[in-house]
């Protein structure tokens, strides 16, 4: 079978993830199909500089700002456009509201699909077999493995991601933090609130 065949070139890559990753990227550099401090570049734009932070600032608005809110969860796409979050990854936003009757989750159930512009390169276990498989089947055993224990009469809702349309979780704003910036808010918001595997930090 094609599989078994050892002269195939793909059975000289290494098997792990990581070292794959890396010999492909080597072989494409060879190429000149890529620009390793370029790629570099991409990735620490991601990772560090945007991360979970913007997303983070647009929730501590909608918690600040009752109209932005409103059109945040009407129409998301244009409201965060409009503050500079768009691009590839990110083109069509909904914004799903945590209550005190309903929690959402977002999963990709295919793939990985996650809204880059506002909460940077996925986590790994965003894109695992596990998660994406069991969000649906049991989302509360999923979130109790995340720490997330809710009420008994709380629904929890699975948003399926899609190359057409990415979600992000609008958590509950903590209690006690009446009277605090839009900054001090935004330092409580976690990437795991917005995707809905996590809560809000709790004010000190």
């Amino acid at each position: 079978m094609p599989h078994d065949d050892h002269d195939h070139p793909h059975a000289l890559l290494p098997p792990d993830p990581a070292l794959r990753v890396k010999a492909l990227e080597t072989i494409l550099t060879r190429k000149g199909l890529i620009d390793p401090a370029a790629l570099d570049e991409i990735i620490d734009t991601y990772q560090n500089r945007i991360g979970p932070k913007n997303g983070a600032r647009v929730v501590a608005r909608a918690w600040s700002e009752p109209d932005f809110k409103r059109a945040l969860l009407s129409d998301a796409t244009p409201v965060v456009a409009e503050l500079g979050y768009y691009g590839r990854q990110g083109e069509h936003m909904v914004v799903v509201e945590n209550t005190r009757h309903t929690h959402n989750m977002v999963v990709c159930t295919l793939c990985s699909c996650y809204p880059w512009p506002l909460l940077g390169i996925p986590p790994g276990w965003y894109k695992s077999d596990a998660y994406r498989a069991r969000a649906v089947r049991e989302p509360r055993k999923v979130l109790a493995d995340f720490g997330v224990t809710l009420p008994a009469d709380t629904a929890v809702r699975v948003w399926d991601s899609t190359a057409e349309v990415r979600y992000l979780v609008l958590p509950m704003r903590p209690e006690g933090t009446d009277g605090f910036s839009e900054d001090a808010l935004a330092s409580l918001v976690t990437r795991d609130s917005m995707i809905g595997t996590g809560l809000p930090k709790v004010p000190s």
